[in-house]
C-alpha cells in the first residue's frame, strides 16, 4: 500500500444514570511526528475499571497511561511485539500500584486497536468488546473473558443469552489482579469504509450485536455514531458506565497523491468523562 490509511475517530465516556463514579477510561492517540505515525500508527483503547475491587478508576487510567507510553517507545513496525510489551507493563503497573496503596486488588479490562497499513492489531483482556462494522453487518472480534463467555465458547450457552445471564459480569481474566496476565492478541485485515467500535460492557449489555451495524448505517460520521451509541445506552437504562470509541478507516487509491498534512491522515478527538 503506497499511502497509510486515513483514519477518523471519536471517543466518549459517560458516567451513566446509576453510578456515582466513572471507572471507565478511554484514550485515542495519533503521533504528531509523521515518521512515528508511519512506523507505529494510531492507537485507541477502552478500559473498564473493576467495580468489585478498589480504585477501579485508578486502575483503568493507569493501565492506559502505561500501555500507550510503552507502545510508542517500542521498535518501529513491530505492532504485535509493542502491544504485548505494553500490556505486560500495564498489568505490572496496576498490580504494583495496588500493593503500594495497600488496597489488596485492583483490576481493569483493556481493549485496544492499533491501525498499521491494512491491518488492525488488537490487544484484549476482560469483557469490553471490539466490533467490526462492514457493509451494514457487525461482528464481535473479541472474546469475553468471563464465566459466561467460557460457557459460550464451550457451546453450553447461546450467545444471545449472555446479556441476561446472572453471571454475565464475573470476569476470569483482567489486568492488574495477578502479577502475570494473559491478554488475547488478534490481527484483522481492514477494508476501506470499515468501522471499528470499542466499547465497555455498559454499552453492549443493552445494545444487541446486530444493532451496531444498523446504527452505523444511520450515522455515518464517527462523532454521530459515537453519540448515537451513548444515547441509546442511556435510553435503555444501562446500569454501568458507558464508553465508546468509533474508528472509521479509509484507504486512498494507490495512484492518488498522498494526503496533505498530518491532519489528513488522522482526525481524532478525545472527549473526557462526564462526572
Amino acid at each position: 500500500m503506497s499511502t497509510p490509511p486515513i483514519v477518523a475517530a471519536s471517543g466518549c465516556t459517560d458516567v451513566g444514570k446509576f453510578r456515582e463514579q466513572n471507572q471507565d477510561t478511554i484514550r485515542l492517540y495519533q503521533p504528531e511526528d509523521l515518521q512515528m505515525m508511519l512506523t507505529h500508527g494510531p492507537l485507541y483503547a477502552v478500559a473498564d475499571g473493576m467495580g468489585g475491587y478498589a480504585h477501579g478508576d485508578v486502575a483503568s487510567s493507569l493501565a492506559l497511561e502505561t500501555f500507550f507510553d510503552v507502545f510508542y517507545k517500542g521498535a518501529p513496525n513491530k505492532p504485535f511485539n509493542n502491544l504485548k510489551n505494553a500490556a505486560r507493563h500495564a498489568n505490572t503497573s496496576v498490580y504494583q500500584e495496588a500493593q503500594r496503596l495497600g488496597v489488596g486488588r485492583m483490576g481493569t479490562t483493556l481493549s485496544a486497536v492499533n491501525i498499521s497499513g491494512n491491518q488492525a492489531h488488537i490487544a484484549h483482556i476482560g469483557d469490553s468488546r471490539i466490533y467490526l462494522v462492514r457493509g451494514g453487518q457487525s461482528t464481535v472480534l473479541t472474546r469475553d473473558h468471563t464465566v459466561v463467555g467460557d460457557m459460550v465458547q464451550m457451546r453450553v450457552l447461546a450467545p444471545d443469552k449472555v446479556r441476561t445471564h446472572e453471571q454475565r459480569s464475573i470476569l476470569n481474566k483482567c489486568l492488574g489482579v495477578q502479577l502475570f496476565a494473559q491478554p488475547d492478541f488478534y490481527q484483522h485485515r481492514v477494508h476501506s469504509g470499515d468501522r471499528l467500535v470499542l466499547c465497555s460492557d455498559g454499552v453492549w449489555s443493552v445494545i444487541e450485536d446486530h444493532e451496531f451495524g444498523h446504527l452505523a448505517h444511520d450515522h455515518t460520521q464517527p462523532d454521530e455514531l459515537n453519540r448515537a451509541i451513548i444515547n441509546l445506552s442511556l435510553e435503555r437504562d444501562s446500569d454501568d458506565n458507558i464508553s465508546v470509541v468509533v474508528i472509521h478507516v479509509e484507504y486512498v487509491d494507490g495512484s492518488a497523491p498522498p494526503p496533505r498534512g498530518l491532519a489528513a491522515f488522522l482526525r481524532s478527538r478525545w472527549q473526557k468523562s462526564r462526572h
